[in-house]
């Protein structure tokens, strides 16, 4: 029992590094989704352009080759990389890509009357995006951001092929040391079960405390 219990320890640490890796990637997956989105549907072509360029790349490479080019390859240029912060890196450009065409999406489905109504009103191009377009595309953005969060939260079990100490990196050192699969590999399942499950109820909490919020957007 006391060994079992100090491999569960093994798991909770592992546990740890995944938390802080979804939430470091998310963040910089939403930067580049927002700065991507937004360039998609900007009127400079230049800014069209780059960020097309960024979300096909991303979007049509895999992933674990994004991650080994962090971590191998930019330290040739001199660029050195921990494991966590290549961890990041690769998720949050990863994930960042396929949120963009979200964020892009969202803005465009707002309905036209919404722009019109900004024109009436004598709002500049940024001031109708940010107080009357955004707030409500930012709802519809919502649902699919949860299942890009969860992809994420699952796709950081690549980081293992760096060595970084993450849940299924833990789970492969305890069925190494005791020869036994089914604990390990059933305790990560429920954890990464766990997790999701905070992600799309915390995703439910904002999406519903938004759209009581929304009426006084619209305009």
């Amino acid at each position: 029992m006391t060994q079992w219990s100090g491999y569960l320890g093994l798991i909770l640490q592992g546990a740890l590094v995944t938390i802080e890796l979804t939430l470091m990637g998310s963040v910089l997956a939403l930067i580049m989704a927002f700065l991507a989105g937004m360039g998609r549907v900007s009127r400079f072509f230049a800014l069209r352009w780059l960020a097309t360029v960024y979300i096909e790349f991303f979007r049509g490479t895999s992933i674990f080759v994004q991650l080994f080019f962090a971590y191998f390859v930019l330290p040739l240029i001199g660029l050195e990389l921990t494991p966590l912060q290549a961890g990041v890196l690769a998720l949050g450009l990863n994930v960042g890509a396929y949120a963009a065409e979200v964020v892009r999406g969202a803005i465009q489905s707002v309905g036209r009357e919404q722009y019109e109504a900004c024109i009436a009103l004598n709002l500049g191009r940024w001031q109708g995006m940010r107080h009357v377009i955004l707030p409500q595309a930012l709802l519809i953005m919502l649902p699919t951001f949860g299942n890009n969060a969860i992809e994420l939260l699952k796709a950081t079990s690549v980081v293992s092929l760096i060595s970084l100490a993450d849940l299924t990196f833990q789970a492969q050192v305890v069925r190494s040391q005791t020869g036994n699969t089914l604990v390990p590999f059933t305790t990560i399942l429920i954890i990464y079960f766990a997790l999701a499950l905070i992600i799309s109820w915390g995703v439910r909490s904002l999406e519903r405390r938004m759209a009581r919020g929304l009426d006084g957007v619209r305009v």
